[in-house]
């Protein structure tokens, strides 16, 4: 009997979560009906390449050094047969610049050999490139090809699911499985976007703006550190003369 009760408080529990994600996708679409991925690129590849560089690295410095390292290396070829010392030199002040260039190349050198020079859109395929994980494969997906096969979680989508009460703060891989199940398909790519957008507006790491957050009402706030009421202090009595 009581096994069955907590079944059904469970159930109820996941029920209302539900209803509360439907309405925080929908007034993120409201609030951010724009919002699109913020990595410049006119190509499958370009955008591979810069969501590679992207790692531990900001939008804005990935779109700083992309229009040159795209003119020098506009192919997979052209990239699979880079200098690494002249690549790692155009791409070092995104961090991490070898690393990169060793997945750069090697997955443009797959691209090459097992895919006639066009990068792959599935999700099988994309995950046997050197350097791409889930998320590098959701971005290209979705963005580039319109399929959502996985919400992206970035910085942003893993805080600020775990502020909203989402997801456990346990790792990417738990946050996009509850995603997946909780926001539906069509919205994954966009959902993502918007949220991205949100957390760099709105809901910083540090100092989140609660107050002019329209999602306020909505959210646990769990993590956050709210500001402590000050003390109210008694007015000091004038001595007696």
């Amino acid at each position: 009997m009581a096994a069955t009760a907590e079944t059904t408080a469970g159930r109820s529990a996941e029920a209302a979560l539900r209803r509360r994600t439907g309405r925080i996708v929908r007034m993120l679409a409201k609030e951010y009906s724009a919002a699109e991925c913020a990595l410049l690129h006119e190509s499958a590849l370009q955008l591979l390449v810069a969501t590679i560089l992207s790692a531990q690295c900001t939008d804005r410095r990935v779109n700083m050094v992309t229009p040159a390292l795209f003119a020098r290396y506009p192919t997979a070829d052209d990239f699979a047969g880079a200098d690494p010392d002249e690549l790692e030199e155009m791409i070092h002040s995104t961090g991490f610049f070898r690393n990169k260039t060793r997945s750069i190349m090697g997955a443009c050198q797959r691209i090459r050999d097992d895919f006639d020079g066009e990068v792959p859109d599935n999700m099988e395929d994309l995950l046997t490139l050197p350097g791409v994980a889930r998320k590098t494969a959701n971005v290209v997906l979705g963005t580039w090809f319109g399929k959502n096969e996985g919400v992206v979680v970035d910085t942003h989508v893993f805080r600020i699911s775990h502020r909203l009460g989402l997801a456990p703060k346990k790792n990417t891989s738990h946050t996009e499985q509850r995603l997946m199940a909780l926001v539906p398909r069509r919205e994954w790519t966009n959902f993502s976007h918007r949220v991205i957008l949100h957390g760099r507006a709105v809901c910083s790491a540090r100092s989140p703006d609660c107050r002019s957050c329209q999602l306020e009402s909505l959210c646990p706030k769990n993590g956050v550190e709210l500001p402590k009421p000050a003390t109210p202090t008694r007015p000091r009595r004038r001595p007696r003369v």
